[in-house]
């Protein structure tokens, strides 16, 4: 459950987020009201004898037929407008948002007169590039159509608003905009990785992260998992695990198997041919109909610094095909009975396509909602626990994609911004204890499926359940990252001023150019619960100091100057701690990272050695404390010598440009924390771990 009183914050989530949206509705009502007054009041107290010249004028003729100007056309420099024009609103035209009197098409800007302001326009459309969409460009036209934006299916010359890639960041080269992929995404949920980032918040906070299965990484930790597996069974000689497979680099099922012991020929065939990962099977999932089903939820992470994630409150369940047993060396290749792959089960005979979103082998996430609390569980607590669950993923994926997005968009220099749909597998123990499977980069978005119309003739046949779920957040993803929702917000409420009698309608229309579309099913989580999590970021603050000390820009691997720099400037060193035996502890960690990890694109530390080496040196000052307590002590220690470091370089340039003394080395009140984190005593005035170790327990 959430930290804090997840009975008022999350176990009514639903209640609260209808709330929420309850009064933005009255909020915006209101505000239309007395918008919609003001107009009223307004025009008649001010201008009339303007209004009455204005009549006695002659009218100016009638512009001619206009063509907008279509991308590559070249620029022409406009007329300089007329000396001291007088913009007077004509009378409100029957529909649109043009003021000429005319009806603006779809996708145009209106004719603007001279002497016109050009704010009054109707605004532009969203551009979206589509030409890299790949599977998911069937529910992404669909996406764009119901928002009247506009589609480039092959790309353009001129910048787009939005790229919409089907694979990774790098699907083409973009310098500006907003692009669907972070850099880096696809490496770091790839099972290996993955398994990596959360075994390093396993051992700062085991409680915490206890819904990722045990897992070992093969082929280097092939001999600790062969010993651990034994001295368990030497324990307890009754325990019979079972254990699944799962290729790093596979997808879709692909290279999946279960074994019950090390010594199973299969791994040792694994072992050769590529990395994989074994972890733990889960023996006991909750079943439906007999049949054992996982859960795809689809989340945005809309920014990376800061962190924002939301969660799509519908989702999908995807069901094996054949009734479960328990593991036995019997069933163990029963892929239909264990595995909940869509991309197997659909090759299943009994595999049932359905328009229904509560029957069939894939439903709505909802219809089990609703067929769970039926039978009295309690839902709320479901969703808090899921919720839970995926923001400590997400903060413990946020610090190594910070290192790739500093190294494929350097600060400074023009680049995209960010935002990316990530697909979460979540098994749902008997105990409804949610444990998560794997996490996807590129989850499908495909609103067909094939349909086997005679042996080996198949037909894409539209998937109603699909089409439900995955049109409604590819297109509220774009609603919530339209770069000109503000800019048509101020051009709709500056046009609705210029009406003497704006109707109840068109206030509405002008307010909320989105009344026409159903409300937004992404709902935030964070930051909107980062107080209960922030206590988790310790690894996120590590990865600021490590990007600091990178030093070359577009590098993500610190070298031995960088490292004794970081030592250097954040006082580590001592006489207990060399700066040989620095050079020691990075030569050593350094290698065997090197060793573990296919990149060798670069030669020095990556993050996670980094991780490890500020781990030990965390051990070594604070010997008294816990684990996530050490590390918190030492991060606040380097946070506040660089903060003294950075003061004094400001303070010299000051003197250098101004003239000024130098400053002190720093007041009492500045000595004393110090002091006492070199003692090894986090100082009380800084975010330290025992600070947090008892705040993270209270309620927001």
């Amino acid at each position: 459950m959430l930290r804090g009183s997840p009975e008022r914050e999350l176990a009514a989530w639903w209640e609260a987020e209808a709330e929420a949206e309850a009064e933005a509705e009255a909020a915006t009502a209101a505000k239309a009201q007395a918008a919609k007054e003001q107009v009223r009041v307004d025009p008649g107290a001010a201008g009339e004898p303007e209004r009455k010249a204005a009549e006695e004028q002659p009218k100016e003729p009638t512009p001619g037929p206009h063509r907008t100007a279509e991308e590559g056309d070249a620029r022409v420099s406009p007329r300089p407008p007329p000396a001291l024009p007088v913009f007077r609103p004509k009378p409100a035209p029957a529909q649109g948002l043009c003021p000429q009197g005319k009806s603006g098409s779809k996708g145009r800007s209106c004719k603007r007169s001279s002497g016109q302001s050009d704010e009054y326009c109707s605004p532009r459309p969203v551009t979206v590039d589509s030409s890299k969409a790949r599977t998911s460009l069937d529910a992404l036209k669909i996406s764009i159509r119901q928002l009247k934006w506009k589609e480039f299916p092959f790309g353009r010359r001129l910048p787009c608003d939005i790229y919409w890639h089907g694979v990774s960041f790098h699907d083409s080269d973009i310098f500006s905009g907003q692009v669907n992929k972070f850099p880096g995404m696809t490496e770091m949920v790839r099972k290996i990785t993955l398994s990596r980032a959360v075994r390093i918040m396993q051992n700062l906070f085991p409680e915490e992260y206890n819904f990722y299965p045990r897992s070992w990484i093969l082929p280097d930790e092939f001999q600790l998992f062969a010993a651990q597996v034994q001295m368990v069974k030497d324990g307890d000689p009754s325990w019979k695990p079972t254990f699944i497979v799962k290729p790093d680099s596979g997808c879709q099922g692909d290279g999946i198997y279960l074994i019950k012991d090390p010594s199973d020929i299969r791994l040792a065939g694994t072992l050769q041919s590529r990395p994989a990962v074994v972890q733990e099977y889960i023996c006991k999932p909750l079943l439906i109909d007999k049949l054992k089903f996982d859960i795809r939820l689809y989340v945005l992470l809309k920014s990376l610094d800061p962190l924002e994630i939301y969660i799509a409150k519908e989702g999908l369940s995807r069901f094996c095909t054949e009734p479960y047993q328990e593991p036995n060396p019997k069933n163990l290749h029963h892929i239909f009975m264990h595995l909940t792959n869509y991309s197997l089960n659909i090759h299943s005979g009994k595999f049932v396509h359905s328009d229904s979103t509560s029957t069939g082998s894939k439903r709505t996430f909802s219809s089990i909602l609703c067929r769970l609390s039926s039978k009295g569980v309690d839902i709320k607590k479901v969703w808090s626990d899921i919720i839970s669950l995926v923001i400590k993923t997400v903060i413990a994926l946020t610090p190594e994609l910070k290192v790739f997005y500093q190294s494929d968009i350097p600060a400074g220099r023009p680049g995209p911004t960010c935002f990316q749909i990530l697909g979460f597998d979540i098994l749902l123990m008997k105990n409804l204890k949610p444990i998560l499977l794997e996490v996807n980069a590129n989850p499908s978005m495909r609103i067909e499926h094939e349909q086997e119309l005679s042996p080996g003739v198949f037909e894409n046949v539209p998937s109603l359940v699909d089409e439900e779920v995955k049109v409604a957040v590819i297109r509220d993803t774009l609603r919530l990252m339209d770069p000109l929702k503000k800019k048509r917000g101020n051009q709709s409420q500056q046009l609705l001023a210029t009406k003497e009698n704006p109707s109840d309608s068109e206030l509405a229309g002008n307010t909320n150019p989105e009344a026409h579309l159903p409300s937004i099913c992404l709902k935030q989580v964070f930051p909107k619960y980062a107080k209960q999590f922030n206590y988790l970021r310790l690894v996120d603050r590590m990865a600021n100091l490590f990007i600091r000390f990178l030093g070359i820009k577009g590098t993500m691997k610190l070298g031995p100057t960088g490292f004794r720099t970081f030592i250097r400037n954040c006082k580590l060193s001592s006489s207990s701690l060399s700066m040989a035996a620095v050079d020691i502890l990075y030569i050593d960690i350094t290698r065997r990272w090197n060793s573990m990890t296919m990149d060798q694109r670069d030669s020095g530390m990556c993050l996670q050695a980094f991780v490890e080496a500020f781990f030990y040196l965390a051990q070594r000052k604070f010997k008294m404390l816990p684990l996530h307590e050490q590390v918190a002590s030492l991060i606040d220690l380097c946070e506040y010598h660089l903060s003294v470091l950075d003061e004094k370089r400001l303070a010299c340039g000051r003197r250098g440009t101004a003239g000024a003394r130098p400053p002190s080395s720093g007041t009492p009140q500045e000595a004393a924390p110090a002091a006492q984190l070199a003692e090894g005593h986090p100082p009380p005035c800084t975010n330290s771990a025992h600070r947090l170790s008892h705040s993270r327990h209270t309620p927001s």
